[in-house]
């Protein structure tokens, strides 16, 4: 697999290139061919998951085509109760930590108990907040506390501005705009070139995706 050739860090698109890592829950996992992907419990989906989902998360996560552990995360409007997502992070990241992938997180009004958990875990894989739509102070906070911030058709062009370029990622997501498109969003909001951001961006998942941080 050539990892440099990755641009898309999360889909849930099933009809993709091989330029981006395909999202799914492991009761709805369907391998493609040459191509990457994640696989996790979103955090919607916990009241419906059981052991045996779990057991199956374990047994995918360890495949040589599953690059990332996630989605996973915290949703406070969606997600339920409160202490079952955090354990179910939990979970994911002693999954995460054991088989040395990254992290995939899903973060609705969760800034502070992700950052919280990462200080108290001390994870040594990266842990990567995808579709961020926050604010400035909100991407301060979160790039500050370690983690790489993925953006995708939709986002706050202020928080954009303060990610560093080596932090930064992006992803289609369930978009329609394909990830060219949203890179060319991304670089014109910083005002650089296109192309420039996309190389970035692909560095980024390749030393992620690789543990050459």
């Amino acid at each position: 697999m050539n990892f440099t050739a990755i641009i898309d860090i999360h889909t849930h698109h099933q009809d993709v290139a091989p330029d981006a890592i395909t999202s799914f829950n492991p009761w709805e996992f369907a391998a493609k061919p040459g191509c990457l992907h994640s696989v996790g419990v979103h955090p919607w989906d916990i009241a419906r998951a059981t052991m045996s989902d779990y057991e199956k998360l374990y047994e995918l996560a360890c495949r040589a085509d599953v690059a990332l552990i996630g989605e996973c995360g915290i949703d406070k409007l969606r997600g339920g109760e409160l202490s079952l997502q955090v354990e179910v992070v939990k979970k994911h990241v002693v999954l995460s930590e054991t088989l040395h992938k990254p992290l995939l997180l899903h973060c609705v009004r969760a800034s502070n108990e992700l950052c919280a958990l990462k200080k108290s875990m001390r994870p040594l894989q990266p842990w990567i907040i995808h579709g961020f739509r926050g604010n400035a102070a909100v991407a301060r906070q979160l790039i500050e506390a370690g983690f790489f911030i993925s953006y995708g058709e939709h986002f706050n062009p202020e928080s954009l501005k303060v990610v560093p370029l080596e932090r930064l990622l992006a992803e289609t997501d369930c978009s329609a705009v394909p990830i060219a498109g949203i890179c060319a969003n991304i670089a014109s909001c910083l005002g650089h070139d296109t192309a420039c951001v996309m190389h970035s961006i692909s560095s980024n998942i390749s030393h992620i995706i690789q543990g050459n941080l």
